[in-house]
């Protein structure tokens, strides 16, 4: 048997259960699955760096097949001039993180997104208020500077398609596409500074069922679910997070 991260098989059931969560809410919705995921399992690895690769790599599977399954509901150009302002906005938020302690921002991030989330619930439909195409370059970059200081950029992006994104599936298809991207960029990178190491390639392999399951039962309910629940749901979402961010 290889060698994995696992210390025990509690640690291994407690990782799978968590998997089954995250990428349920992950394929239901199109983003969440960090802060489950990482919330809770960096109580109990000694090494961060084994969740956050281990998130990247089990995370790849359902970002591909949910793009390709969007395929038609996906729009290039608006993810082009959001990457532009990722590309940018991710070294700053590194530097950011470097030279200065960044927690206001995030304290910030956690009000505005409860805020967000109650605001959703009243806005009209999502694709009635679409953002305009100038605002794309400013958003990305707000997100890779999140990316950048916290390794969370998704709330920016989330704003933009639930404004943006007339249908559930469109709105998780654009959202999976932008974390696939970054995930082509993260893992050559990961790679070439030695943090994919085979005992993590390894660990990836045996959760996969965990990972699979949860990700068949995050289709089922986002093909069962009407346009309103999923539009209320993904509001309620926001303000969990936000107030995880809060509390965190």
């Amino acid at each position: 048997m290889p060698e994995l991260i696992f210390d025990s098989w509690a640690q291994f059931i407690l990782t799978c259960g968590v998997l089954v969560v995250a990428q349920m809410v992950y394929v239901l919705f199109g983003f969440g699955s960090g802060l489950i995921s990482v919330g809770i399992l960096a109580l109990v690895f000694p090494d961060i760096r084994d969740v956050v690769v281990l998130l990247l790599l089990v995370n790849l599977p359902a970002e591909i097949w949910v793009t390709w399954k969007s395929r038609a509901e996906i729009c290039w150009r608006p993810i082009a001039a959001l990457g532009v302002g990722i590309a940018v906005g991710i070294p700053l938020g590194a530097m950011v993180l470097r030279n200065s302690e960044p927690g206001f921002i995030l304290t910030a991030l956690g009000w505005f997104l409860v805020a967000v989330g109650f605001v959703f619930l009243r806005l009209p439909m999502a694709g009635k208020n679409s953002p305009k195409t100038w605002a794309a370059p400013p958003t990305g970059l707000v997100s890779g500077l999140l990316t950048g200081l916290f390794g969370t950029g998704g709330p920016p992006l989330i704003v933009w398609y639930h404004l943006a994104s007339p249908h559930k599936a469109a709105f998780r298809g654009n959202l999976m596409t932008i974390f696939l991207l970054m995930t082509f960029v993260r893992v050559p990178t990961y790679a070439a500074t030695g943090m994919i190491t085979f005992e993590r390639m390894a660990s990836m392999v045996v959760v996969m069922p965990a990972v699979f399951f949860g990700g068949w039962l995050g289709n089922r309910m986002h093909v069962e679910i009407s346009e309103l629940l999923f539009r209320r749901l993904v509001s309620g979402l926001l303000v969990v997070l936000g107030l995880g961010l809060l509390l965190g």
